[in-house]
């Protein structure tokens, strides 16, 4: 894997393309502008590395829009050594974009196919993310709780066990919606029982799948 000069001026590039759409925590940035994310492309699709698109990943997945990434990245205002609970590892590269910005990194994925392909491509690049093949409707209870957790698929409703997993003053979030169009929200947890829903407008994700495991 060759992360070249003309690599990371595109990376560059996007980083800008993101940050002109609105995105300004520079933690985020910073993250956006150091993971290559040709790593994760097939050698015949490199060329779609660097634009602000999803893109196919096998198993009816995509890697997710990097501004999308980014946004919802932004969301959970992450500060370094915090424990994030990421649903739906997907390619990894969102895992590895929270891994860049200092979070301890808990991914879980449904489709075995991609979850054993991250499990022998994402130590290559360095990050420490535990990584683990299971419904991601249950998250990681032997782990939890988690300051914040993100869901990498659309979600027809926020699922208990997820908010169960926050801590006190943590963050979920999480697209919420049909099949065609969800709407992006966060789910703060202000005490045992008590929780601050917020829309943060209409995002397009495949669908969160359940009951795999």
């Amino acid at each position: 894997m060759i992360d070249s000069y003309k690599h990371q001026g595109l990376r560059k590039h996007l980083v800008e393309v993101v940050r002109d759409k609105g995105i300004t925590d520079t933690n985020v940035l910073n993250a956006i502008g150091k993971v290559p994310r040709h790593f994760f492309f097939d050698s015949s699709f490199l060329k779609f590395a660097y634009e602000d698109n999803a893109f196919p990943i096998g198993a009816g997945q995509t890697i997710s829009q990097p501004y999308t990434v980014a946004f919802q990245s932004q969301l959970l205002m992450i500060s370094k050594g915090q424990k994030v609970l990421e649903v739906g590892t997907g390619s990894g590269y969102q895992a590895c974009i929270l891994a860049e910005m200092g979070a301890k990194v808990f991914s879980i994925e449904r489709q075995r196919s991609l979850y054993d392909k991250a499990v022998e491509f994402l130590p290559t690049l360095g990050y420490r993310i535990k990584l683990f093949y299971g419904d991601g409707y249950k998250g990681l209870p032997p782990f939890a709780p988690f300051d914040k957790i993100i869901v990498t698929a659309g979600a027809p409703y926020i699922p208990d066990p997820l908010t169960d997993q926050l801590k006190i003053g943590g963050i979920l979030v999480i697209p919420i919606g049909g099949d065609d169009v969800q709407e992006m929200t966060t789910i703060t947890r202000i005490s045992e029982k008590e929780f601050v829903r917020r829309g943060h407008g209409r995002f397009r994700f495949v669908p969160l799948l359940g009951d795999k495991v």
